[in-house]
Parts: C-alpha cells; sequence; structure tokens
C-alpha cells in the first residue's frame, strides 16, 4: 500500500517538476522580453492625452502620487482627478496639488455610485468630462508612482492601429518588512509575469492607454454601468472588438505597501473573486494549476515525514519534494533580474527585497488556494470600505455597510 502511495507521489511530483521547468523556461522569455522593451526606442507618437485618476480617502504618500503624475517627460497632456464627493479627505490633497502643479489639472466630483463600483463611477464621470480635442485617455491609480518617462512610453504603442490597449502592472515595494507584505510582493509578481507578448493580456486600472475612439468603439463607458472591476470590463469590452492589449514592462508602476495577514487575505481574496467574475476561464486555470502545486507539496511533506518516522533513507524523496520549490524559487530569481533593469534608480531596494520574490515564491501558490477555495463560495468583496456583490459582470449590488 505503501509503495503504491510512493508511486503516485512520484507521479504527481514529476508532472510538477515538468510544470516548473517550463514556468522557469518562460520565465527566462519574459526577463528577455525585459531587455528588449528597455534597449528599443519609443515610437514617435504624441496625441492630446487626458490622464484620469480616481481618488478615495487620505492614503499614505497621496500627495507625492499625485505630484508624480504633473511631472511627466510628455508635453501634450492635462490630468483628470476624479472624487465621489467633496467631502472625501483626498479632496483637500487633490486641490492642493492642483495649485502646485504646472500641468492643468481637473478635479471632477462624480457623485454617488448607483449600481456600480465607486471607482467605475469616479472614472465615468471623468470621462464626461472631457473635451474631445483629447485623443487618448490614460487611467492611473492614485497608489502607485510611475516614472518621468512613462506617459510618453505608455502612449507611443498606440502608434500602431493594431493594438486596442496598451497596459502594465504595479510592483509591490514593502515600507517594512514581514511575511504578510513578503507573500504580497511575490503574490502579485506571479500576475506581472502572467502577462507578456500573447493572446492572454488583460487590462490594469492602474496603467492603461487607449485610443479615445477605441473606447467610445468599444463601449467601454456603458459596460462600466454594473462593474465593479474597471480593468476587467475594460479588457472584455476591448477584447470584443478584435483589438490587442499591449503588455509594456518597461512601464511598471511602483507601489509602496504595508500589509498584515488580514489584509493581505482582504486584497488577495477580492482579486480573485473579481477574476471569478469577469474572467471565469483564467480563474479556473490559476486556480487548478496553484491547488495542484499545493497538493502535491503537502502530499510529498506527509510522505516524507512518514518515512523519517518510519525509519527509512529519506534523501531521494527529499530531493524530489524540494525540486519544485526550488524552481519556483528560480523563477523568482529571473524576476528579480528583470526588476533590476527595470527599476535602475531602485536598484538597491530591489536587491533588499530580493528574497520576498525568491524564498517566498515557493510559498505563494498556497495564497493562491486559499484565494481559489474563498473565491469558489462567495462573491461578496470589500473595496475602500463599500461593500459589493458581484452577482455576475453585468450586474453589481451595492451592500448596505
Amino acid at each position: 500500500m505503501l509503495r503504491k502511495v510512493k508511486d503516485l507521489f512520484y507521479v504527481l511530483a514529476t508532472v510538477q517538476i515538468l510544470l516548473g521547468l517550463y514556468a522557469v523556461f518562460e520565465g527566462s522569455r519574459w526577463l528577455g522580453m525585459v531587455r528588449r522593451r528597455l534597449t528599443a526606442a519609443p515610437a514617435f507618437f504624441t496625441p492630446r492625452v487626458a490622464v484620469i485618476c480616481a481618488c478615495k480617502g487620505a492614503e499614505a504618500e497621496l500627495e507625492g502620487n499625485l505630484l508624480a503624475l504633473c511631472d511627466f517627460d510628455y508635453s501634450g497632456y492635462e490630468i483628470f482627478l476624479s472624487l465621489a464627493s467633496a467631502s472625501d479627505p483626498a479632496h483637500a490633497i487633490a486641490r492642493r496639488v492642483a495649485e502646485r502643479s504646472k500641468i492643468k489639472v481637473h478635479l471632477v466630483i462624480a457623485g454617488k455610485a448607483q449600481g456600480c463600483g465607486e471607482k467605475v463611477n469616479n472614472l465615468r464621470a471623468a470621462i464626461d468630462e472631457i473635451p474631445e480635442e483629447f485623443e487618448v485617455f490614460v487611467f492611473t491609480d492614485s497608489d502607485g508612482r510611475p516614472g518621468r518617462p512613462w506617459l510618453k512610453r505608455m502612449v507611443a504603442s498606440l502608434a500602431s492601429t493594431k493594438i486596442g490597449a496598451t497596459t502594465t502592472m504595479r510592483w509591490f515595494f514593502p515600507a517594512k518588512g514581514g511575511i504578510a507584505n513578503a507573500l504580497l510582493t511575490a503574490w502579485n509578481a506571479a500576475i506581472v509575469t502572467f502577462l507578456g507578448e500573447h493572446k492572454n493580456n488583460f487590462c490594469w486600472g492602474g496603467g492603461t492607454a487607449i485610443r479615445r475612439e477605441v473606447f467610445e468603439q468599444a463601449g467601454v463607458r456603458e459596460s462600466w454601468r454594473t462593474a465593479v472591476a474597471d480593468d476587467f470590463a475594460l479588457t472584455n469590452a476591448v477584447k470584443g472588438t478584435g483589438g490587442e492589449i499591449y503588455f509594456a514592462p518597461e512601464c511598471l508602476v511602483p507601489s509602496i505597501t504595508a500589509v498584515d495577514f488580514a489584509g493581505l487575505l482582504e486584497f488577495t481574496n477580492r482579486q480573485m473573486i473579481i477574476t471569478r467574475v469577469y474572467a471565469h476561464r483564467v480563474w479556473l486555470q490559476g486556480g487548478a494549476v496553484h491547488l495542484f502545486y499545493s497538493l502535491t507539496m503537502l502530499y510529498g511533506l506527509v510522505l516524507l515525514a512518514t518515512e523519517i518516522i518510519a525509519g527509512v533513507p529519506v534523501l531521494q524523496l527529499a530531493v524530489i519534494v524540494l525540486v519544485p520549490a526550488i524552481l519556483a524559487m528560480v523563477r523568482g530569481v529571473l524576476r528579480v533580474l528583470a526588476l533590476v533593469e527595470i527599476f535602475p534608480a531602485l536598484r538597491q531596494k530591489v536587491l533588499e527585497q530580493s528574497w520576498m520574490v525568491t524564498f517566498v515564491a515557493a510559498f505563494v501558490p498556497f495564497v493562491y488556494s486559499v484565494n481559489f477555495l474563498v473565491s469558489a463560495v462567495t462573491r461578496k468583496i470589500c473595496w475602500r470600505g463599500v461593500r459589493y456583490e458581484l452577482v455576475s459582470p453585468q450586474q453589481t449590488k451595492i451592500l448596505p455597510g
């Protein structure tokens, strides 16, 4: 009986090792893509751009983040900061930024959301205030701090009419250490490297550029009318027109974070619930991959403990148990190499926090597995103090607080 149990583990471990080797191969390809993009000169394309950012609450680093939006190396743009109400603590900060900025900053009051997420409602209100002269919309988040070349590079790829939208992703830089922050950083890193040179990219709400004509043709504003997830609704609308979503790794946005375990699970569970509702196939595939890794590793550890207790030699078994984890760490090393080149000014911080992306990578599938199981049984989330039930991509209920 024990022999059959071991044989089954060897089969599962072999499949997991093959998947791990493939992941390392993909990681090396991702690093190559980053290096090519960083050395390529952006296309000369300088349309009039509206930078749109929804704000809520006096979050940490907010003023510095908003000021960074006013300092892009790009002449033809204006900023539209949208809030639910003038009583929001972020309004005073946004007004102060507008007074200090050399770039024109518009403050938009969206009002109370009805049947959609507050962020989405803020974005819809901002769109309504943008004059026809603006040819490109660029969406960004208030918790990131993109560098000066960011806007030029985000917009440049839209010179090709084959591209429906250009997107990027955040990279978390924890303000302090701790396992929860390390897990969040490594968890997010896996999403970053999911994006690449393929057809499975999705728009990220904190960094997406889209031509106004494509936005209107795709009916994005209407698709947002009942949505919570601005980015997934935008993704589905753009893909519905046959447009390509182009990923720009050179435009990754640094985002300072600090969470405890409760915050880690709240954020990651919310992301997975949103993915289940708006991208069911991606949710199923991601859940299956991470559950398979987690169950295989747990199976191996239990088997290893049993063998040790029985006094059986376990060197071969221990090596096989460790190989999938080591391969996950190798892919983490490739991510660090890419990150050092994307953020040369933050090289020291990247290296100091590299253990979060390498060593901790072996444990991230367990977090994803928890997220998957939670998202399988609920569609309720809490986002910036507002509770929602995601009934479907076309229906959102705002729940009483």
